[in-house]
């Protein structure tokens, strides 16, 4: 499996460095020259000096046999330039981007990049869960960190202690998967009741999971 990374700063020489130690055909593209010959000079491996938005330096990298590239350049702008590219002139090749600013996450979405990796939004996810951890856990994570499987511990002074679902305000962005009551797994429907000590499973994405939160311990009167 052929890696094209664009980009030799901090993360694109770490994970060039880190693919060629698993034995992976990876090449990297870097425009600074003095970058070139350190990264050159720490890995032993060949590095092509060039601007990773021009067409010619990508095909000197034989992007037309690339079955993954990686943008991940300080720009947001040349990372979906060369997204774009990539989606043009590679049959099937899967694009990875490196989005700076988490308000052009969506745009990078829209135009079609396979995958979006937001360090902003990572670590704000993370300083959020644990700031809310004591009211739920994170189970799993899917989309890179964009949505997240969480579990809620419902106890008498909940919102929700003593509701039926179909009762229940949530954001679209967010679904009921399961309940587990004394050991046993309820699979809800609309006229299910929660109830003190149920612990519920929520499919959400992070924005949807604080407003959850929110209202789900708000005190009740």
């Amino acid at each position: 499996m052929k890696t094209i990374i664009i980009g030799g700063g901090k993360v694109g020489s770490n994970l060039f460095r880190t693919l060629l130690e698993k034995n992976h055909d990876v090449v990297v593209i870097e425009r600074d020259r003095e970058t070139c010959l350190k990264i050159a000079e720490d890995t032993g491996s060949d590095v092509i000096c060039g601007d990773g938005t021009d067409y010619d330096v990508l095909r000197d990298a034989v992007i037309d046999e690339a079955e993954i590239i990686a943008a991940v350049t300080g720009t947001d702008e040349e990372n979906l330039v060369i997204c774009q590219i990539a989606k043009f002139n590679c049959n099937g090749a899967k694009t990875i981007a490196r989005v700076n600013n988490p308000k052009n996450i969506q745009l990078f979405k829209t135009l079609g990049i396979d995958n979006i990796v937001c360090s902003t939004e990572v670590i704000a996810n993370l300083i959020e869960y644990e700031l809310d951890k004591n009211q739920y856990r994170i189970v799993s994570t899917l989309e890179r960190g964009s949505m997240v499987i969480a579990e809620f511990i419902i106890d008498s002074g909940n919102t929700w202690c003593g509701k039926m679902i179909k009762d229940i305000v949530m954001p679209e962005e967010c679904v009921i998967v399961s309940i587990l009551r004394n050991d046993n797994v309820i699979y809800p429907k609309g006229d299910t009741e929660i109830m003190d000590k149920d612990k519920i499973l929520i499919v959400s994405n992070s924005f949807a999971l604080s407003e959850i939160t929110r209202k789900m311990h708000r005190r009740r009167f």
